[in-house]
């Protein structure tokens, strides 16, 4: 059995981490790399930062961020927002980054993520999937630019597209469930998790060790990911892992 990961995200405003309830109402953080070198020593298996304006507002990504948290981290980390062009993953590995995020630029131009992953391994390319209930269409769907534009995608259908098309890993956020507290949205991670072979980080919700547990196992997340209840310090990541353990979830206790 493949240990399940615990990773804390980090969204990245102005080189500054925020935090805010479904995309809105940020409030600030802390330093990334800061924070970053904290939780490789706190017993995250992996870190994810998001320059979450950098889509929208044209920017690219932060290479400054990347290089210093490369020297002060040792765990793998992430680096989405603002990632548009094959010149732009290799900065962003280069930097120093294990893997970079895709969300609008797989959608409005899907050979990125193959290019992406034939050049530099389907091991280096996520496809960031943010998705929300649409009652209407009774599916989840698929949002870009920072969740600011509908694009009508089916998120389980687009999640099985991307894995066709050479995504290594998923990371899916429940818009519905961000920065509530209130769970992970169960359905929705089971569905994608059902529908795809590769693994599926799940985004949004968490509140408690128990929707940890929750996510992992009846929402068959491969990881789970969570911003607030960490950064304000209402889990510590090696409490968790040893919530965890006793709930028969296998982890890393790093």
């Amino acid at each position: 059995m493949v240990a399940k990961r615990i990773i804390p995200c980090l969204d990245v405003k102005d080189g500054r981490v925020v935090k805010g309830v479904r995309f809105a109402n940020l409030r600030d953080a802390g330093d990334p790399v800061e924070l970053a070198a904290f939780y490789d020593k706190a017993g995250a298996d992996e870190l994810v930062f998001l320059d979450i304006t950098a889509s929208f507002e044209g920017r690219e990504t932060m290479v400054d961020v990347v290089r210093r948290t490369a020297k002060a981290v040792f765990i793998p980390f992430i680096i989405g927002g603002g990632i548009g062009t094959i010149d732009q993953i290799r900065n962003i590995l280069k930097a120093g980054a294990d893997k970079v995020s895709l969300n609008t630029s797989a959608v409005e131009s899907p050979g990125l993520i193959s290019e992406g992953a034939r050049i530099f391994g389907r091991q280096c390319i996520v496809v960031a999937i943010d998705a929300l209930w649409n009652a209407e269409k009774g599916d989840w769907e698929v949002y870009t630019h920072g969740g600011r534009k509908a694009t009508g995608l089916s998120a389980v259908e687009w999640a099985a597209r991307v894995e066709e098309l050479g995504a290594g890993e998923i990371l899916l956020t429940s818009m519905n469930a961000d920065g509530g507290r209130d769970g992970f949205d169960i359905p929705l991670n089971k569905a994608v998790a059902e529908r795809v072979d590769i693994p599926v980080i799940a985004s949004g919700g968490a509140g408690s060790m128990e929707h940890f547990a929750q996510v992992l196992t009846e929402g068959k997340a491969d990881a789970a990911l969570a911003a607030s209840v960490f950064h304000y310090r209402h889990i510590e990541i090696r409490e968790l892992k040893k919530y965890l353990q006793q709930q028969g979830v296998e982890v890393r206790m790093n």
